[in-house]
């Protein structure tokens, strides 16, 4: 997905936040089965009403998305968003030198290699 200025910087607003900022950290270790309400507010010791109103506020920029599972409602980090503002922070950081971004992006490389030298996946 890529992301033009308007969409990042209302996702830079979402994660401006230390609690969302803290949901999102939470849900992409959590994998793409995401985590209940509940445990993500657990997570980040927020309250019931507290994780619900954060959670909106991410999934309306476009960090989350939910899926209704039996009674609850399971939260997972969008991928595509994710990597979407990795390349629009990205986009233009080269300006013809890709060592500059090598370091940046052998980081943001969670293979099994990466994790054995530099990433800290």
């Amino acid at each position: 997905m890529k992301l033009e200025e308007p969409q990042a910087l209302d996702v830079f607003s979402a994660l401006s936040q230390e609690t969302r900022l803290r949901m999102v950290r939470v849900l992409v270790q959590a994998g793409p089965e995401g985590l209940s309400a509940g445990a993500v507010g657990e997570a980040v010791g927020a309250s019931s009403s507290g994780a619900s109103f954060h959670l909106a506020h991410l999934e309306r920029a476009g960090l989350i998305q939910s899926r209704r599972e039996s009674r609850s409602i399971i939260y997972s980090a969008s991928y595509d968003t994710l990597t979407g503002l990795i390349e629009f922070l990205m986009a233009d950081c080269c300006s013809g030198r890709p060592e500059i971004c090598a370091p940046a992006i052998a980081a943001a490389n969670c293979s099994p290699a990466a994790k054995e030298t530099s990433c800290a996946c």
